[in-house]
Parts: C-alpha cells; structure tokens; sequence
C-alpha cells in the first residue's frame, strides 16, 4: 500500500496539472504496476481543480480500465473535492 499525502505536493489548492501528471507517473503507476492499493489523501486541501483531478487519474482509468478504481482510495475528501473526482470518473466511464 501507498500513502501519498498531497497537501504536501499541491498545497491547500490543487490545481497544478504538471505536479498531477508527475505524480501519475513516478508514484501512482509504478504502484499499480508492483499491483499495490493506493491512498491519495487531500487532508488540508480546500479544493482542486478538475484538469487536476483529470491530470491524476484519467490516463489510469484508460490504460487500467474502471477496475483500477478498487485500487484508489480517495481519503479526507471535502465535499467539493469529491464532486468534482465523481465528474472526472463520470466523464471517464461514459467515454468508453
């Protein structure tokens, strides 16, 4: 299991597609590639974008299909955050 506090990567705001994408590639995938869950902890953070949210986890969703998500744990999500990961997801699964 990987624990990956993003406060501390993004701030109080995640809105930074770059950071996003950097942690997709050198934390998120080489997890799902050692088949490893994943906990992605937005404690301390207000809000996030959703080209953020896009930037984190789409590519996953594509190249792993859904099933990635029984993967990902989203922990200490506001109600904010969480609607725009379901947006993200929606947005996902219906373009498949």
């Amino acid at each position: 299991m990987i624990h990956i506090k993003l406060f501390k990567l993004v701030g109080a705001f995640a809105e930074n597609k770059d950071i996003a994408a950097n942690i997709r590639l050198n934390k998120l995938i080489p997890a799902l590639e050692k088949n490893q869950n994943i906990i992605l902890d937005f404690e301390k953070i207000d809000g996030a974008t959703q080209s953020f949210i896009h930037a984190l986890i789409s590519d996953l969703i594509r190249k792993y299909g859904n099933e990635v998500l029984d993967k990902i744990q989203f922990k200490s999500c506001n109600n904010t955050v969480k609607g725009i990961i379901s947006i993200v997801v929606d947005y996902m699964q219906e373009s498949d």
